[in-house]
């Protein structure tokens, strides 16, 4: 075999074994498989931002009182129509890939599939969510008012549980450690938390729509949140200390319940 044929045969064999394996996405690359630590990704994404965020991921409106969506006021909900369904209009930046698009699509999903929410591609609707490849995993709260901007960095927010956590903030949803009866189901170790973190941890009076508190949430920052330093605990579950909090997998069973009742799915 001369040295023309072997390369030949050799390009061949590569060019056959690329079409037989799938090729390898590359490191950093989010998949729904992927057991995400919300609160690690979340903050080291946020490292970078320019933004003034509460609570790791909250935009705080410059336009207005920051506090004007703490319970849920419906100037901050989206509009539901007379078919029931409550449609949230949406742009995504041209920087994200194919499969940047698909994670995106699959934790829309969810929402389209089990509640009556319907993410739906923008066309002239005044109102909209634009979904933008920016330094950091952030987004305002609820319904802001003509183009709001939810973040989802390439490199460290497209995941699927990322992605559930920030659009689920747009709906109107705050972090579950934050609502005001939390001191029942978690401990707060304020000496692991740097006192100029400590705000972070403030309780809100949000609505609970009468739900129980939900350790699973996808709104739910892990037990390391904010910590002094690594490793140390700042969230513990009470009673039961072993209790896994800060899960990134998928929306709970909960918090697809408190949006069917926040947005009146089930009526």
């Amino acid at each position: 075999m001369d040295l023309r044929t072997s390369v030949f045969t050799i390009v061949l064999l590569l060019w056959g074994f690329s079409k037989a394996v799938p090729i390898m996405v590359r490191e950093g690359r989010a998949d729904n498989s992927d057991t995400v630590d919300i609160t690690t990704r979340i903050m080291s994404s946020n490292n970078a931002s320019s933004e003034l965020l509460i609570e790791g991921d909250l935009v705080v409106p410059r336009t207005r009182n920051a506090l004007i969506c703490w319970n849920n006021n419906n100037n901050c909900l989206w509009k539901k129509s007379s078919n029931g369904i409550v449609e949230v209009p949406y742009t995504l930046s041209s920087d994200f890939s194919y499969d940047d698009k698909l994670i995106i699509d699959n934790a829309m999903a969810t929402f389209n599939k089990k509640t009556c929410i319907r993410f739906v591609p923008h066309s002239s609707q005044y109102d909209y969510i634009s979904i933008e490849n920016r330094y950091g995993c952030f987004s305002p709260v609820g319904k802001t008012g003509g183009k709001q901007v939810v973040s989802l960095n390439r490199q460290g927010c497209v995941y699927h549980g990322i992605v559930q956590h920030e659009l689920n903030h747009a709906l109107g949803f705050y972090h579950e450690q934050t609502r005001r009866d939390r001191d029942h189901y978690v401990r707060i170790n304020w000496d692991n938390i740097s006192p100029s973190m400590t705000y972070n941890f403030s309780k809100r009076n949000t609505n609970t729509l009468n739900t129980p508190y939900d350790y699973s949430s996808i709104m739910h920052y892990g037990r390391t949140a904010f910590a002094i330093q690594y490793g140390v605990e700042t969230i513990t579950p009470i009673p039961d200390a072993s209790v896994q909090i800060g899960q990134g997998q998928d929306l709970s069973d909960i918090d697809i319940q408190r949006i069917n009742l926040l947005y009146g799915c089930c009526e």
